[in-house]
């Protein structure tokens, strides 16, 4: 089963080299942090405050060249979680295909967030599960 998740939470800290962003389940209480570098955090924070970069930048280019290619992203999945790393897909549809592109969670969260509305961040509940029980460790 797919839940659908929201970023709620950016983390970002100059004590530490790793930040965080943290997802909620749209329709419940858990909670997923997933551990990102300072870059990817600061891009995303200014994405989802809407603070435009004089130029593009990577994600804009991924996103115009998907566009331009004649795809559509419809939304991103994390998939998979494993030796405390989480991965995830842009889901595509080009024509009446659905096509999966392999990406860091961060970089698919940072597409996301350049939409308006943000797309979909769906995770399979068992990664879910998975992931909170190996916090709890």
């Amino acid at each position: 089963m797919l839940i659908r998740m929201e970023l709620t939470r950016i983390v970002i800290t100059e004590m530490n080299s790793q930040q965080a962003l943290i997802l909620r389940e749209t329709n419940g209480n858990r909670e997923l942090p997933i551990v990102i570098g300072i870059v990817e955090a600061t891009t995303i924070d200014r994405r989802v405050r809407r603070i435009a970069a004089p130029r593009p930048l990577t994600h804009d280019l991924l996103c115009n060249t998907i566009e331009m290619l004649g795809g559509k992203i419809q939304d991103i999945f994390i998939h998979r979680f494993e030796e405390q790393t989480y991965f995830a897909a842009l889901r595509v549809v080009h024509g009446n295909e659905l096509i999966e592109i392999d990406s860091r969670p961060s970089d698919a969260i940072a597409v996301a967030v350049s939409f308006d509305p943000f797309l979909p961040i769906l995770i399979h509940e068992e990664v879910l599960n998975q992931a909170i029980a190996a916090s709890m460790e």
